[in-house]
């Protein structure tokens, strides 16, 4: 494994960190030409493109998108089926993400003004959500989670979740979760046509107001298109770890957390800051040693050695200043004091305090959402929550004596944009 090394006392270090970071967000223009032909031909089509693509692509040979629906009772039994230990873990894992969310709620309210108008904020739920899954290899049932339970949260009528499966491969797992999520409806599709038949709407898929979950190239190609029609989360990037060390944790710990990410793919991104060039050296050696009892070695060794780095700064200081450039998606503080030190932080999706804190608990059950902003992103946006499963109306109801106030304010600048009939408008109303 080639361990990139760098410190901030290196003279071309701000070069060489903004080189590291930078991540080519532009989409294959090839990828884009084929995703805008899918989704013209599904909102032509419907049903019947998004069943020929389906089949094409996952070798499935359904006659009807009804036949690719899979009933409540095959989600109940997918759950009833897990072995004791995963139908546990899957439910405690709920139950912890649902109790963190419900804290998130927003509530509408109003108050009342000297002369009796009435102004507020009514929050409301969206109706329908489109909820993307990953299918066939790559299945992950705590992105059904953390995508399902925090829009039941927030009061959603109905959850549509699409899921690919290849060759016809159900992953039961994935289907328990829907079924312990409160997911209404699954369809075995997915890819650009999927996320297509939720933005529009067929014969047979409703049509959605956001669509949320991660996808390969093609559908987060398919979410950019169609944001506009409906909501989309986010188009997320590869996923990224940045470790803050004082030198004082187990070693192994700290390697075995950057592979945590750097597991995902080879464009996954693990960083680690800290002030002890000796201790660097330690995690070097720990990397080297536990890289090879890893079954996704190959994968690992791609990500440290193309996008990882193990970073020397001055003091902790100067790792909290290089954190806030970086605006992780995930960010561990393994210090003595991390609770004061994350008072520094401003950008990072997620902030894992403490030692025994590794990033993984926040994959799983925490309960935090792990549905992060990537790729610098958390510079301005937040992890997804039940705030992206509501929606606020202004209230506005003035009183007779407000409108006489108001309503001079409102002709006077009418007036001086040109809009004669907005002032009008407003002088109707005066006494």
């Amino acid at each position: 494994m080639d361990i990139r090394r760098l410190s901030t006392t290196d003279a071309d270090f701000d070069a060489a960190l903004k080189a590291l970071l930078a991540f080519e967000t532009a989409q294959d223009d090839r990828i884009d030409v084929v995703v805008a032909d899918i989704l013209k031909d599904v909102k032509k089509r419907g049903d019947a493109a998004v069943l020929e693509y389906t089949n094409r692509f996952d070798q499935t040979n359904a006659s009807s998108l009804a036949e690719l629906e899979i009933s409540q009772v095959d989600l109940q039994a997918a759950l009833d089926g897990l072995p004791a230990e995963q139908r546990d873990a899957l439910q405690a894992a709920a139950d912890r993400v649902k109790q963190y969310h419900e804290k998130q709620v927003m509530q509408s309210w109003h108050y009342t003004e000297a002369d009796g108008t009435m102004l507020g904020q009514q929050v409301t739920a969206l109706d329908r959500v489109g909820l993307y899954v990953p299918g066939g290899k790559a299945a992950y049932p705590s992105s059904v989670l953390m995508n399902a339970i925090p829009a039941k949260v927030a009061g959603v009528e109905e959850l549509i979740m699409v899921v690919p499966t290849p060759n016809g491969e159900r992953n039961n797992l994935v289907l328990a979760a829907a079924a312990i999520a409160g997911v209404d409806r699954v369809f075995c599709i997915g890819g650009a046509q999927a996320v297509g038949a939720l933005a529009y709407g067929t014969e047979t898929v409703p049509q959605v107001d956001k669509v949320t979950g991660p996808g390969n190239a093609y559908v987060a190609a398919a979410k950019r298109r169609v944001f506009g029609v409906v909501g989309i989360d986010m188009v997320a990037g590869p996923s990224e770890i940045l470790v803050i060390c004082d030198g004082k944790t187990n070693p192994d710990w700290i390697a075995m957390d950057l592979f945590s990410q750097a597991e995902h793919d080879e464009m996954a991104q693990a960083i680690f800051l800290c002030p002890d060039a000796a201790f660097i050296d330690q995690v070097a050696e720990s990397m080297q040693k536990l890289v090879e009892t890893m079954p996704r070695k190959a994968i690992i060794n791609t990500s440290i050695t193309d996008r990882g780095a193990l970073i020397q700064v001055k003091d902790l200081e100067e790792a909290v200043e290089i954190s806030n450039y970086i605006a992780p998606e995930h960010l561990e503080l393994s210090v003595e004091d991390p609770l004061a030190m994350s008072k520094q932080i401003k950008h990072a999706g997620a902030i894992f305090m403490g030692r025994d804190t590794c990033e993984a608990l926040g994959d799983y059950c925490a309960g935090p959402n792990h549905v992060l902003p990537t790729s610098r992103t958390a510079r301005f946006s937040s992890p997804l929550g039940v705030y992206d499963f509501q929606k606020r109306s202004s209230l506005i109801m003035v009183s007779s004596d407000g409108a006489q106030k108001l309503g001079q304010i409102a002709s006077t600048l009418a007036h001086g944009e040109s809009l004669p009939a907005h002032a009008k408008s407003a002088e109707y109303r005066l006494k």
